[in-house]
């Protein structure tokens, strides 16, 4: 029997969410846009992934308004990849899905997710200990932890080595890679 491909006979809100970002890379794409990355090529670039997937990723997340497509440049005609608040409301899952993988698959902190007010590191939640409060995403500074490659191959990597507040955009376009529908 063949796998469907949507979940139509469930009557669940997991479903319905897995319907919009259960697709292989569009958590990643999702999570890359948090970190601050919004332009074809560096998602290209960065993800490793495949073209069209990609522009279907970006298609599908702008048309359920995860990500709004605003154009930075006339001319040539580019856009970039901005989250919107539905998008940015996926950080919680993310960080759960993010500690949970790292708690039961032994991984070396990766990145360190602090307050960028006081500096400590988040609880489990996404709440500050010292503080007391639930942080809110622009205030969450990203910084490398002790199992992050320190000297990785691609410009997108290289810009997130350093400290950075969530979306926060970073500029590392590689020349030569481009959007379709976007020509260098």
């Amino acid at each position: 029997m063949a796998l469907g491909k949507d979940y139509a006979t469930q009557e669940c809100s997991i479903a319905r969410a897995l319907e919009i970002v259960g697709e292989r890379w569009t958590l990643l794409v999702v999570r890359d846009a948090l970190y601050g990355v919004r332009r074809y090529n560096d998602f290209l670039v960065h993800l490793g992934i495949p073209r069209a997937v990609l522009a279907a990723r970006l298609q599908a997340l702008t048309a359920e308004g995860i990500l709004d497509k605003r154009r930075y440049q006339q001319s040539p005609p580019r856009d970039e990849y901005v989250l919107t608040d539905r998008g940015i409301a996926l950080w919680p899952t993310l960080r759960s899905l993010g500690l949970w993988g790292r708690e039961h698959f032994g991984e070396e902190k990766l990145r360190v997710f602090r307050h960028a007010d006081c500096g400590t590191e988040l609880g489990p939640y996404g709440e500050c200990p010292a503080c007391g409060t639930v942080v809110p995403v622009p205030d969450v500074e990203m910084v490398p932890g002790p199992g992050l490659d320190p000297d990785p191959a691609d410009p997108v990597s290289r810009a997130l080595l350093g400290p950075k507040r969530l979306l926060q955009p970073i500029e590392a376009e590689p020349a030569g890679v481009t959007d379709p529908g976007h020509p260098v």
